[in-house]
């Protein structure tokens, strides 16, 4: 017997499972509103780029435009502020008129204090200073509603215990959204409407970087009624950032799902 007796036939070329996928398009870009010349999107921003998403970095009180549509977007985020979403400026009611354009595509949109002020406002609902001129400056309980708890198990994550504030303003639930959150001084924390838009009064954005900043320029404010003094920020940063971290990381994944994704966890 040789080796011409039972010839081989030669192997067939399969193609590679791997180049057999087409490539992934990148993640789309996350608006990001910001309002002081030298304010950063902080934590959010990390992990939104850890995700792949660039930032696109919007300044309307400094002539910057906000887009017509939320199409080339995976997502926005209004961040806070030292003004008020009730203020006479015109960037404050473009922002505020802007909102209408994520709530029309139902894309996803997150206000974070001033930013979840504005959704409110945008609503219909109250935005109001504190009748006792009370604030809530550092680490402060968050209480969920029965509405809070389903959806979170539902969209899969798990609200922190106390959660950083920088703020004294406050507002009601609007009309057609509910409320996920609640605190002391000022009840409405965080809510919900449509499919992918939240508003929350707390700062899960804030590194003890930023913190340090906040306390030493905003020093008037760590001595409102109601607020912290500005030395105990950084031993609760210590004590409760490790939930909060856990949740934004969650809820980030949660919140940048696209709809045939999200379809198989929300409510």
């Amino acid at each position: 017997m040789n080796d011409h007796a039972f010839p081989l036939r030669p192997a067939r070329r399969t193609r590679s499972p791997l180049t057999a996928r087409k490539p992934r398009p990148a993640p789309k870009p996350v608006l990001v509103v910001l309002h002081q010349e030298h304010s950063t999107p902080g934590r959010v921003g990390r992990l939104l780029q850890a995700r792949g998403h660039a930032l696109d970095i919007r300044k309307p009180r400094f002539g910057d435009p906000l887009p017509q549509t939320m199409r080339e977007h995976a997502g926005a985020v209004i961040f806070g502020g030292p003004m008020g979403a009730n203020d006479p400026e015109d960037f404050v009611k473009t922002e505020i008129d802007w909102i209408g354009t994520c709530l029309k595509e139902d894309a996803a949109f997150l206000g974070i204090c001033l930013g979840a002020q504005m959704l409110a406002k945008h609503m219909g609902a109250r935005v109001y200073t504190h009748g006792e001129g009370r604030a809530e400056v550092g680490y402060y309980p968050l209480d969920v509603t029965d509405a809070g708890h389903s959806h979170a198990a539902t969209a899969g994550f798990a609200w922190p215990g106390t959660v950083y504030q920088w703020h004294r303003d406050g507002f009601d639930c609007p009309s057609g959204a509910e409320c996920l959150a609640t605190g002391g001084d000022f009840p409405v924390q965080a809510i919900r409407t449509g499919s992918k838009t939240y508003g929350i009064q707390f700062h899960p954005e804030v590194t003890p970087a930023m913190m340090y900043r906040w306390s030493v320029r905003g020093y008037e404010r760590t001595l409102m009624p109601g607020a912290q003094l500005g030395h105990t920020h950084i031993p609760g940063w210590f004590q409760h950032d490790p939930a909060i971290r856990l949740w934004l990381d969650a809820f980030l994944d949660h919140w940048l799902k696209e709809p045939a994704e999200a379809g198989a966890t929300s409510p």
